[in-house]
């Protein structure tokens, strides 16, 4: 059985929603923010200490913006290999899976995470941007498949505990065993008296958990986290330190890296298309379109997705053009201070003659300026295991 129960799907609300721990969010003194249509915490002090908590200790994140969506019975499998692009039906039980729905010309409506829950019962995971967008996507293509699409959103709250120390933080309030939960896969159990879903993923590029849990339970599940992590200096964070950790773990954020205008091959991460499948024949929304993409990515791709670090100080931001010899040849993706670097940073799609690592005469066009910058492979930071 699933964690958690399904909740009924709620008449669309006015203004941003709040979480379940919006109150929490507030005592602490938050700044919040809205973000796609959700009033979440931008930061409670510094974003700079935030992502170096993650970094060196532990950090604690409210992630109940995302969207859940169930997808059960006995053709939920089929179903997915056909919605999506991976070979979800191939995923075994407690298990999890990066992968991507596109449209019928390739291009990405939204990237995902998909937890099998049991043999006939698969929990996606979406952008809160694109959770609408990827529910009637998946009830359109669910037509003639013997599967039940569910929309969980409000059935969930979403925990992470991000960090070299979120291991032990956890430990000290579950007994699920931990140290045989490997990357990408989900058990359930009980963290602090509370059944939740225990799944050994994220989006920092650190070790971390995030967990799934009734919405009723968030506040004192937080509340645990944060007694259990007083001796490793656990503190609260942010969407801001969450997107620099990400930035420079080189993950795409949609929006930014991937769009509709892209297909996976275009934005580098063709390998999670997968052509041979369990089911339908191998067919699936947008195959043409992306055997199409894979062959022009294998031949002559005209842009890459590169990594850029500043010579000097200023900062890139997204939907800069990227520079050589005086003529544009890139834009940039996602650009931010680096704590971690010391430097500025970014993301950008650049010409595939300029893209190779250490390419001459790179730069970024910041506000008429021509900034230097080195051209680097992704991703600019991976931790040590």
């Amino acid at each position: 059985m699933s964690p958690v129960p399904p909740s009924s799907t709620s008449a669309a609300p006015v203004g941003p929603r709040t979480t379940a721990l919006d109150a929490v969010h507030r005592a602490l003194g938050a700044t919040m923010t809205d973000f796609a249509g959700w009033d979440m915490p931008l930061r409670y002090g510094s974003e700079r200490d935030e992502h170096q908590a993650v970094r060196t200790g532990v950090g604690l994140f409210d992630l109940s913006h995302m969207g859940e969506i169930t997808v059960s019975g006995p053709a939920a499998g089929a179903l997915l290999d056909y919605a999506l692009v991976g070979n979800i039906g191939a995923l075994a039980v407690g298990r999890a899976r990066y992968t991507m729905i596109c449209r019928e010309d390739g291009g990405i409506l939204d990237d995902l995470i998909v937890y099998r829950l049991q043999d006939d019962e698969y929990m996606i995971v979406a952008n809160a941007s694109n959770a609408q967008v990827v529910l009637d996507a998946l009830n359109v293509r669910s037509e003639g498949f013997d599967a039940d699409v569910r929309d969980d959103r409000d059935a969930y709250a979403l925990l992470a505990v991000q960090g070299p120390e979120a291991a032990g933080v956890l430990k000290a309030v579950t007994d699920a065993d931990l140290d045989g939960l490997k990357y990408y896969a989900g058990l359930p159990g009980t963290v602090a008296g509370v059944p939740a879903l225990i799944a050994r993923t994220g989006y920092t590029g650190e070790d971390g958990f995030e967990l799934f849990v009734e919405p009723r339970y968030a506040e004192r599940l937080w509340q645990a986290l944060t007694e259990a992590g007083e001796g490793v200096g656990l503190v609260p964070c942010g969407l801001s330190c969450r997107d620099t950790l990400r930035l420079e773990a080189g993950m795409p954020l949609y929006g930014h890296e991937l769009s509709t205008a892209l297909t996976p091959f275009d934005a580098g991460l063709g390998r999670v298309v997968k052509f041979e499948k369990t089911s339908n024949d191998g067919d699936f929304v947008g195959r043409t379109a992306l055997e199409a993409a894979a062959e022009r990515a294998a031949s002559a791709p005209p842009r890459r997705l590169v990594g850029l670090i500043a010579e000097g100080r200023r900062v890139p931001r997204a939907g800069y053009p990227v520079v050589a010899g005086g003529t544009t040849v890139g834009e940039v993706t996602s650009g931010a201070p680096s704590p971690t670097l010391g430097r500025p940073i970014a993301m950008a799609y650049v010409d595939a003659v300029h893209a190779e690592p250490g390419a001459a005469g790179v730069g970024v066009d910041i506000r008429g300026s021509h900034e230097p910058y080195e051209v680097v492979a992704l991703p600019f930071y991976k931790r040590q295991k």
